[in-house]
């Protein structure tokens, strides 16, 4: 694929067979570089107000911001810092600090017994930014929905009854990330990008639109192109647990964001200093889960390629990877 293809959920939802095959078909073929667009229902009002809830946030002194740090929590809630995270091929952090934030289960559900530091007490900054829970949680739960929806088109795809990952993903660790890109110009040294290539761990990721440009997705022949969804198209990239489960069928989607040498006023930030803001979901199954290769994507020409592993397991391997056990960091900033 030289491109990514931009498919109807709602199509696949409520055409008829030929119509559903067809987005199936669309789906399969973009992915065969890890990204498609696709439409969705997330409330654009309800981006607007994350955005700049967001933006205030991220406005504050330093001292501020890191009163919503959640220490031992892995990056998996509240705020982290500056030169933080780095992606798994590189040892220069990354030029970004995020907001981590995702839903509760209950005290005492098994899930939460069995693996407490999947499942900490969520942190965010309410009393800098009054409203924010409440926002924020509305954003997160409707982001998952198209994304738990999305993955119905997967699994018909992979010759999976459609509502193969529906199970998994209830009450599944999925983490919903804001994250700000300050200016290329403040960063220290100049061997910073705002974020190296890496592959995502999880199923799939969503990104709505972000308020300037910067992603780009590498293609099999090593080429970087720009993702630039539609204009009201959410971009759906995939991870490696999705990769482990369809035995190398759909590969994780290789990407990372770049500031523009010359913004363009579609590609502006919001308030004309040259950062960037975006806001992404990372979709997992329950940390219980096996990641098993499904017996339709096992052939005589595509061997199994994976053996079984818990999610929770490979999850923690790859937060490692990408610096964020506070304990064990891999690269000091």
């Amino acid at each position: 694929m030289s491109k990514i293809l931009d498919v109807d959920l709602h199509q696949f939802e409520s055409g008829n067979s030929d119509q559903r095959a067809a987005v199936v078909d669309g789906v399969m073929r973009s992915l065969v570089s890890g990204f498609v667009y696709t439409s969705h229902d997330i409330s654009s009002d309800l981006l607007d107000t994350a955005y700049g809830m967001l933006e205030e946030f991220f406005s504050l002194d330093v001292e501020e911001k890191v009163k919503s740090a959640a220490p031992g929590t892995h990056g998996q809630t509240g705020y982290t810092g500056l030169l933080v995270e780095t992606a798994a091929v590189s040892d220069t952090p990354d030029w970004k600090e995020m907001l981590n934030w995702g839903r509760e289960v209950p005290e005492g559900h098994p899930l939460q017994r069995t693996f407490p530091h999947r499942y900490p007490r969520r942190t965010l900054p309410e009393e800098q930014v009054p409203g924010i829970t409440e926002v924020l949680e509305r954003f997160h739960d409707s982001v998952l929905d198209t994304q738990r929806r999305f993955l119905r088109i997967i699994a018909e795809g992979i010759g999976c009854h459609e509502s193969y990952f529906d199970t998994m993903t209830v009450d599944g660790t999925t983490l919903t990330r804001a994250i700000h890109y300050p200016a290329m110009d403040l960063a220290p040294g100049t061997d910073h990008i705002w974020a190296g290539e890496h592959a995502d761990i999880n199923l799939i990721t969503a990104l709505p639109r972000a308020t300037a440009k910067g992603l780009q997705v590498r293609l099999d022949s090593g080429e970087w192109i720009d993702a630039i969804p539609p204009e009201d198209a959410v971009i759906i990239n995939t991870g490696i647990m999705l990769e482990h489960v369809t035995n190398g069928l759909v590969p994780s989607g290789w990407h990372r964001v770049v500031a523009d040498p010359d913004p363009s006023p579609d590609g502006a930030s919001s308030n004309g200093s040259g950062d960037r803001y975006s806001v992404v979901q990372f979709c997992h199954p329950t940390p219980w889960t096996i990641l098993d290769p499904v017996k339709s994507c096992i052939t005589p020409e595509n061997p199994q390629r994976f053996a079984p592993i818990e999610a929770g397991y490979r999850l923690d391997e790859v937060i490692y990877e990408i610096n964020l056990v506070e304990d064990a960091r891999r690269v000091d900033s």
